[in-house]
């Protein structure tokens, strides 16, 4: 078993796994340490990562990226019809409001949701990860965005699912950045504790943690976020740019043409890179669009000033999460930067005037996230020893919850998990009811969330239950927000209490344990009738027991209550089921496909090798005719293989090979026992004068036998030599050479027991029998 930590970006995804002496950043087949996260379908078969990205310019209507931006978020949505306006493939609006891709694939149209493409990387990444690690890839921990919804985090993990995965944990993406960073540091101090901020501009969004970090320990103190302002709105701003040049210039529109658009998104990505080392940079393209070649150039003055309302922005979430950790710029000790759009200089320079310090760049700005998934993951994993150190996440949205008679409130707020939380966390509700009832969770403060999402959650019912006559019953109910970030109700049992009328007044009473937090609600801030609940912490005892007249004692019942789960918008667990099957059929036919383009590639590769052999060290060994006829059928099965054969199955191509090698193999055969030939000959004339050597001391007759074996041996060998010679080496030979080695064979076993009968007699009490080794 392993441990690995993912980050699936926007654009690029990144394995970390941890071994014995660290954490590896594992790589792909061309030995790239990011893969692309891109999907795209041919014909027959997906093509996933790097092969997907290949793929992207020539079939971009059939390749999908980009989809991080997609999962868990109705087709309506404003952020996703902007999204849709980028992207070139084809998209739809399912019945339950999500969004639907559309694309070719084995001659039908198929609709895959953004969570099945998410399991498509992951299943993709597992494999690379197992194939790496040479083991099984279960456990792991996934990076996701700390703007996630609970149904966002709910998708992260049914792909994982569908993948094969178990997630231990869904972790912020800054939060992992400050473990990589914090567990390394050395210089902390018992004292005060060193405040970091970590600013990670992302491909297409950027996020803001403070840290706190003290020795032992890390506890993240605020999270803030700009949804919709990263990279590649830098490269936008490019795109635009020189589309609008060469309209002008070349009478070219490249919003016209999907190929043209994605061509020159990627010149301008890499155009941004060259900026950031470079004062000014070209741009060159061939055959753009019409056939026309293009070229423009750019000063890096001047891009900063087509960018400058995107600079502007990044100072938004530094300042939120300044705001709701409670500090100012100068109880920050230090800036880290990280993210694939923080290369940008203009963003160094704002960062430092801001913070009035030099952001560092002292860990990797594209690998930080998946070591420290990794590294969360081997503290969670029972089979890694991980030295001590705690990781305190807080949860960045407010989280309340209600009943059909009301919201549920503390005394010191309206919220049961307000901003800022720690996760996990645990509370414990206390109702007084006699049926069925249902809770409903929801974002407390919608102005917290990503603009234009729900702020429901998920409903709980709990129950059905019956309460006996008479009791006094009290329904437990335990809410949690768990590691993942998740709201969920983990269980709920039926306290009932009665009169026991069997306890006398010597039974011992304990008092009723009541914590401040366990008073009823007096109301809520809306108006609305507050629901009567008593709110614990988890760890909080539930010992309850009071004395009636002195001399009775109240017996409590507990009783286990279902409860059952409605999320808005998420999976069944029958949607998962199936989706798991899908991507099962779905990798088979990839595997399908492989071992078929394998035995294609077979196929040619025994045509061309066995045709340069034909006329170099097989000549020697094949008559005319067979030369003949070897090449006319080499010659047609490669003709039919570029023709005909180039889409063919599995048992074809291997058909085709099994015929050709029917009338080559007796060639090769030839070839091949020439070189044995005489090697085992040699071994057997080697082994005669071995024997003939060792019978000296013998007795005359045993002697005399063996010396006989050799002769007969020899005198064989010889005459089959003797015939051997005279045969031309295209023609089968007189003797192969497994008919030498089994001679062999008979003449070793004959003269060993020979050897041992002489030779245990004079060796009292040695039973052990000769061997040939022995003999010098």
């Amino acid at each position: 078993m392993s441990v690995v930590g993912f980050d699936i970006g926007n654009e690029n995804c990144v394995i970390a796994a941890v071994k014995q002496r660290g954490i590896d950043v594992l790589l792909n087949d061309e030995s790239n340490r990011e893969t692309p996260a891109v999907v795209s379908f041919g014909e027959k078969q997906r093509f996933l990562g790097s092969a997907g990205a290949a793929s992207a310019t020539m079939n971009p209507k059939s390749t999908i990226s980009q989809v991080k931006r997609l999962i868990g978020l109705s087709y309506s949505h404003p952020d996703v019809q902007n999204e849709l306006r980028l992207l070139p493939y084809a998209t739809s609006q399912a019945p339950d409001g999500s969004i639907l891709v559309h694309l070719q694939y084995l001659g039908e149209n198929r609709t895959f949701t953004p969570v099945q493409i998410i399991a498509m990387l992951f299943s993709h990444l597992k494999q690379m990860a197992e194939k790496n690690l040479e083991t099984v890839v279960s456990d792991c921990v996934i990076g996701i965005p700390a703007y996630f919804t609970d149904l966002q985090r709910r998708a992260y993990l049914h792909a994982a699912a569908i993948a094969g995965l178990k997630p231990l944990r869904l972790l912020h993406d800054c939060t992992a950045t400050a473990l990589a960073y914090g567990i390394y540091k050395t210089d902390l101090s018992h004292g005060s504790p060193i405040n970091v901020v970590f600013v990670d501009i992302g491909h297409c969004d950027t996020q803001v943690s403070v840290v706190s970090f003290e020795a032992g320990q890390m506890r993240t103190l605020s999270h803030a976020f700009e949804r919709s302002l990263g990279g590649r709105d830098f490269d936008e701003v490019l795109f635009n740019h020189f589309a609008q040049q060469f309209r002008e210039e070349y009478k070219i529109d490249v919003y016209a043409s999907v190929k043209a658009s994605t061509r020159l998104r990627a010149a301008c990505e890499k155009l941004k890179k060259v900026l950031s080392a470079n004062a000014e940079a070209p741009i060159n393209i061939e055959c753009l669009m019409d056939e026309k070649d293009v070229k423009g150039f750019i000063k890096r003055e001047e891009f900063e000033k087509l960018a400058a309302y995107l600079l502007e922005r990044i100072t938004n979430p530094c300042n939120k999460a300044l705001a709701d950790a409670g500090l100012g710029v100068d109880n920050i000790h230090s800036v880290e930067l990280v993210g694939s759009g923080s290369r940008v200089p203009a963003i160094m320079r704002l960062l430092a005037a801001l913070f009035k310090k030099e952001p560092g760049r002292t860990i990797n700005a594209s690998e930080c996230v998946a070591r420290g998934c990794a590294l969360q993951c081997a503290m969670l994993s029972p089979i890694f020893r991980v030295r001590d150190y705690e990781v305190q996440d807080c949860f960045p949205f407010s989280v309340g919850f209600s009943s059909d008679e009301g919201p549920i409130c503390t005394l010191s707020n309206n919220l049961l998990f307000p901003k800022g939380q720690p996760i996990p966390s645990v509370k414990i509700l206390t109702f007084h009811r006699i049926n069925m009832f249902r809770l409903d969770a929801f974002y407390a403060d919608p102005s917290e969330l990503p603009s234009g999402l729900s702020p429901k959650i998920s409903s709980f019912r709990i129950g059905p239950f019956h309460v006996s006559a008479g009791g006094k019953p009290k329904v437990k109910v335990r809410v949690a927000l768990n590691l993942h970030g998740i709201v969920v109700v983990e269980s709920a049992y039926l306290l009932e209490e009665e009169l026991d009328d069997s306890v006398t007044s010597s039974d011992k009473v304990e008092p009723e344990f009541c914590s401040e937090s366990d008073m009823p609600c007096n109301g809520a801030e809306n108006g609305a009738k507050a629901e009567s609940v008593h709110i614990a912490a988890a760890n909080s005892s539930e010992r309850r027991a009071s004395g009636v007249d002195g001399m009775q004692r109240v017996r409590s019942r507990r009783l286990e209550i279902p409860v059952s789960e409605t999320i808005f918008g998420g999976m069944s667990k029958a949607e998962v089921s199936e989706a798991q099957e899908k991507e099962l059929q779905l990798a088979y036919q990839d595997r399908m496909m492989e071992q078929t383009k394998d035995k294609r590639n077979a196929l040619e590769a025994f045509i061309y090798e066995t045709r340069n052999k034909l006329f170099d060290i097989y000549g020697s060994f094949c008559t005319d005719v067979e030369k003949e006829e070897i090449s006319k059928s080499l010659l047609e099965t490669e003709e039919w293989l570029y023709d005909d054969g180039d889409d063919e199955s599995e048992m074809v191509y291997t058909s085709k090979l099994e015929q050709l090698k029917k009338i080559v193999d007796p060639v090769e055969n030839r070839f091949k026992d020439e070189e044995a030939r005489h090697h085992v000959t040699k071994l057997l004339l080697n082994r005669i004068v071995d024997y003939r050597t060792s019978v000296k001391s013998m007795a005359n007759c045993d002697r005399d036998a063996v010396i006989n074996e050799c002769k007969k041996a020899e005198q064989w060998l010889r005459e089959k030599m003797h015939l051997q010679d005279a045969l031309p080496k295209n023609c089968d030979p007189v003797v192969w050479s497994s008919e030498i080695k089994k001679r062999m064979e008979v003449l070793d076993a004959t003269c060993r027991l020979l050897m041992r009968s002489e030779t245990s007699p004079q060796r009292q009490g040695d039973t052990r029998p000769a061997d040939l080794s022995d003999i010098s």
